[in-house]
């Protein structure tokens, strides 16, 4: 069987920088959750993206959870979301008993559509139930565009968080993704731009809540000598081994992003002159990290995504569908779900023509010519 082409796969440095923190882990024996790792990677982490606290995780989903939980999310309230994005960004609306209400995409971003978002909040008002935060999502590496759904917020005087899972290192008008709402929270799972195996973090530029959120997410044991429980709490911090990781990944970080970029435009170039292909549209608003190339092709294509994937597949290359839209999903179809298409949605439109390409990191060129290949061969 031909070498496996991964869709995006964990890329540990050349430098070894990871094994450096791990090795210092084990040879000081803090192995055990928390550590000096842990401290220093949300201090590099904060650093880096230019805010003032983080609260390191076991997931980006646990960095959600606390991050709704800290703006005050309880049974019962209404939290907005993007509809085009995976199930983590939605599910712990469910577990805080709330009610999620989808927002469709804008053509352009990919992202949250401010025409929907407005719409959304206006039937709020109506219905005398505003919601209690909006989750916006950074899809495959580009922000959304923050500044109209910003302006809707603070008028209605709702916070946002941002789930910048995919899109940590990308910029919005010069600010880094992630830091432009109340709460925003990066994935390190091991598909993203830089990993931890497994871990998240919640960063924000009010301390209060990254303080809560470790809080929380240390069993809400009080400072007591003994063992003190006055709230719920729960088991999300990160460890210092998984830290460790994160900190030497960090380090490559602007390498992942400036590699993920020359793999978008080897793609963009090389199907130009395929009237029935289009990639991804990049804003000018700001730089994406290029996390995933995606491709969508013409309704009246004889060609199909599943043909794209099909013929991937068969070469041992992986490949996949663009997110299927929330509110499509059985376990979120019966919430509400708002759009400015006349037709069709835009987010349903994009999972019905689009194509995740493989944008490993360690891909070669001679691998990327390969899948390019393929593809023409389709058309």
């Amino acid at each position: 069987m031909k070498e496996r082409i991964y869709l995006a796969s964990p890329h540990m440095s050349e430098e070894g920088y990871e094994q450096t923190y791990v090795k210092e882990a084990f040879e000081t024996n803090w192995v055990a959750p928390l550590g000096p790792n842990v401290t220093n990677f949300e201090q590099e982490l904060a650093t880096y993206v230019g805010v003032n606290s983080a609260s390191a995780l076991s997931s980006g989903t646990a960095a959600i959870h606390l991050g709704l939980k800290a703006l005050g999310v309880e049974a019962g309230d209404v939290v907005f979301c993007s509809t085009l994005t995976f199930s983590a960004s939605c599910n712990p609306i469910l577990y805080l008993g709330a009610t999620p209400v989808f927002i469709d995409s804008d053509a352009k971003t990919w992202n949250m559509c401010p025409k929907a978002l407005k719409l959304a909040f206006e039937a709020a008002e109506r219905n005398n139930q505003i919601p209690k935060a909006v989750v916006v999502v950074n899809l495959y590496g580009q922000s959304a565009d923050m500044d109209p759904i910003i302006e809707l917020c603070e008028q209605y005087q709702v916070p946002i968080l941002e789930d910048a899972a995919e899109s940590l290192g990308a910029t919005y008008k010069g600010r880094m993704s992630g830091t432009i709402g109340d709460i925003g929270i990066y994935s390190f799972n091991g598909n993203k731009i830089i990993t931890t195996s497994g871990g998240g973090m919640m960063i924000s530029n009010n301390e209060a809540y990254t303080k809560k959120a470790t809080f929380w997410a240390t069993q809400s044991r009080e400072a007591e000598r003994h063992y003190e429980h006055k709230e719920i709490g729960y088991n999300y911090r990160m460890s210092n081994i998984v830290a460790g990781i994160g900190r030497g990944q960090l380090k490559v970080l602007n390498e992942r992003i400036a590699k993920k970029k020359e793999i978008y435009e080897t793609y963009q170039e090389a199907f130009k002159d395929i009237a029935d292909i289009e990639m991804m549209n990049i804003c000018d608003f700001g730089q994406s990290n290029y996390w995933l190339s995606v491709m969508t092709v013409k309704e009246t294509s004889k060609v199909k995504p599943l043909d794209i994937m099909l013929a991937l597949e068969a070469e041992n290359i992986e490949s996949r569908p663009v997110w299927k839209p929330m509110h499509l999903q059985p376990i979120f179809k019966q919430y509400p779900f708002f759009t400015v298409s006349e037709n069709i949605p835009v987010s349903e439109d994009y999972f019905n023509r689009g194509v995740c390409l493989p944008s490993d990191t360690k891909m070669t060129t001679e691998q990327q010519n390969h899948i390019i290949e393929l593809i023409k061969q389709l058309f």
